[in-house]
């Protein structure tokens, strides 16, 4: 969870969240925009992150559709950061103020996950935490675990991120995160029983099941506003889809849908809305 300001490519522009706060800080966080659009897929969603008490105007249409657990802070001590965005899905995080997220530990987590379809660890402040989490869940009886990352972890902590997609049951990404894995995008690749899924902005995306050839989805062609939170709307809407009993290929389709509705509208603006 987070307070994002977003650059967007036609010049450096604050935007406000649908519900924002008085200093127009857009609600934001990866695991925030996983949680909204599992939730509006259909999912029962409950989000381990940071929670300020009191409750800030802009996160309260989160709190209000999640069962939201995790350390109580003060409203000052919430992430913030900032986001540039240059069009054709190129973004850079050129600041990062972590606030109380190192409060966020994996003993925070219900003492039993069996109760969970899955869980989704999504972007923390370093892939290490992460490590720490996908840990944590195996021995809490998790049954399945999927794994989102971002640029700055996977050139900045590679074998991490390495250790994290192999032992992931599901991994999502990025085509620039797929360089920084693998090189480049073709070669991205996942082992037997797990899924990839790589995103490619306007272009859609790189379904892999397993070792065999990938299965590209196309994007839906919209006119881009904001896409922050795309590939987290992309996961979450996925990752329920599949839940719901779609093929991986129909869930990802499903979760290109949702992307292209989110990207229209300011920050999660789509995803507290009631449209379908």
């Amino acid at each position: 969870m987070s307070l994002d300001v977003i650059h967007l490519p036609n010049g450096p522009k604050l935007l406000p969240a649908t519900l924002a706060t008085a200093s127009l800080a857009t609600a934001g966080g990866a695991a925030m925009y996983t949680a909204l659009a599992a939730h509006k897929a259909g999912a029962k969603v409950t989000l381990l992150a940071v929670r300020p008490t009191p409750m800030l105007d802009a996160l309260q249409p989160v709190a209000a559709r999640v069962n939201w657990l995790g350390p109580e802070i003060s409203p000052d001590q919430i992430p913030k950061l900032e986001i540039a965005h240059y069009g054709g899905g190129n973004a850079k995080l050129l600041h990062a103020s972590w606030g109380a997220e190192p409060l966020l530990t994996p003993d925070y987590l219900p003492q039993s996950l069996a109760e969970f379809d899955l869980v989704h660890i999504a972007a923390l402040s370093s892939a290490a935490r992460q490590r720490e989490f996908l840990d944590a869940c195996r021995a809490r009886n998790a049954k399945r675990i999927s794994v989102g990352v971002y640029a700055r972890v996977v050139y900045g902590e590679t074998e991490t991120v390495r250790g994290l997609h192999r032992d992931a049951d599901l991994f999502f990404m990025n085509e620039n995160e797929a360089r920084g894995l693998f090189g480049s995008v073709e070669a991205a690749h996942t082992a037997a029983g797990k899924w990839l899924f790589v995103t490619l902005g306007e272009r859609g995306v790189n379904v892999h099941i397993g070792p065999a050839a990938p299965v590209h989805v196309p994007a839906l062609p919209v006119t881009e506003f904001d896409p922050t939170g795309a590939g987290d709307t992309f996961c979450g809407t996925t990752l329920t889809h599949w839940l719901g009993g779609a093929s991986p290929i129909e869930a990802a389709r499903a979760g290109c849908a949702a992307s292209a509705a989110e990207i229209q509208l300011a920050g999660p603006g789509w995803l507290l809305s009631e449209e379908k």
